[in-house]
């Protein structure tokens, strides 16, 4: 005589619990994006609508996650817009998106070393606006 073995009496439990777990994490997942998502989009409401405050704002990776990976911005001087890819700037993920601001300078209307600051309009899921022609400060335009 021979008896059932654990794996027989427990294994379609184990395996059950197995699947819903996998289900619970993929919902969770699906509900952090959804909430990224949502906090992109408010905050880019506030800046197009009000334009400001930039404070509390998403960080780079909650918008990469939130699928909202193109920031749009301004020029002051001459109001040239472009579209700036999120994953190619180059700060850690953890960096809020109002931090940004400071680094972003006009290109368009650059005089030597002196080029003037921009302004952030609001994030975008695809790239709306042509982006700055990307060249090296030594080369000639």
């Amino acid at each position: 005589m021979s008896t059932k073995s654990r794996e027989v009496i427990w294994g379609g439990q184990i395996m059950g619990a197995k699947i819903r777990a996998e289900g619970a994490r993929q919902r969770a997942q699906q509900a952090v994006r959804e909430a990224d998502r949502a906090e992109a989009e408010a905050w880019s409401v506030r800046m197009e609508g009000y334009g400001g405050p930039a404070q509390p704002s998403p960080t780079i990776a909650q918008c990469l996650n939130g699928r909202m990976g193109w920031l749009e911005v301004e020029c002051n001087r001459c109001k040239t817009r472009a579209s700036i890819p999120l994953d190619a700037i180059r700060r850690p993920p953890e960096t809020p998106i109002w931090k940004l601001e400071a680094s972003l300078k006009c290109r368009s209307c650059r005089k030597g070393r002196n080029a003037p600051a921009v302004h952030m309009i609001k994030l975008t899921e695809s790239q709306s606006i042509t982006p700055y022609k990307w060249v090296h400060p030594n080369e000639e335009r």
